[in-house]
C-alpha cells in the first residue's frame, strides 16, 4: 500500500508538513525518538498496537523524508538502530507546543507528563 498523501496543487507548505507528518503514528514514533536512538523491537514494545509492516513503513516514509536516520550494523544478528536527523530534532520544539496546547486546551482531562526534551 502506497503512501496516502493530503492532493497540494497549490504547494501549501502545512499541506506538505501534514503529509510528512501528520498520520496516526508518525509523530509518536518521532516522540519516541526524542530522547535518542532505538531498534525496530523497541519501537514495537513502546508501540504495541502498530504492526511490524504498518511500523516498516511509517519508518521507511520518515527516513525518505529526512527525519530519521537509519543506521545498520555490520553485526550478526544484524542491527539496525533509528535515530532523529537534524529535521527531526527540529520537529521536537513544535511537538511539545502541540501538546502544551493539549494540555491548555483540554484541562478537564487528566494527561501524562510530556517527555519532550528539547534542547
Amino acid at each position: 500500500m502506497g503512501r496516502k498523501v493530503i492532493d497540494n496543487p497549490n504547494v501549501c507548505s502545512l499541506v506538505h508538513a501534514m503529509n510528512v507528518i501528520g498520520n496516526k503514528w508518525k509523530p509518536i514514533l518521532i516522540y519516541l525518538l526524542a530522547n535518542g536512538s532505538l531498534r525496530f523491537g523497541k519501537l514495537l514494545m513502546f508501540t504495541p498496537t502498530i504492526s511490524k509492516k504498518v511500523l516498516t513503513e511509517q519508518l521507511r516514509e520518515l527516513e525518505e523524508d529526512g527525519i530519521i536516520i537509519r543506521k545498520k550494523y555490520a553485526e550478526i544478528p544484524p542491527r539496525v538502530e533509528y535515530s532523529l536527523s537534524e529535521k527531526g530534532e527540529a520537529l521536537l520544539p513544535i511537538l511539545k507546543s502541540l501538546s502544551q496546547w493539549t494540555q491548555d486546551s483540554y484541562n478537564e482531562i487528566e494527561f501524562e507528563a510530556c517527555r519532550i526534551v528539547t534542547l
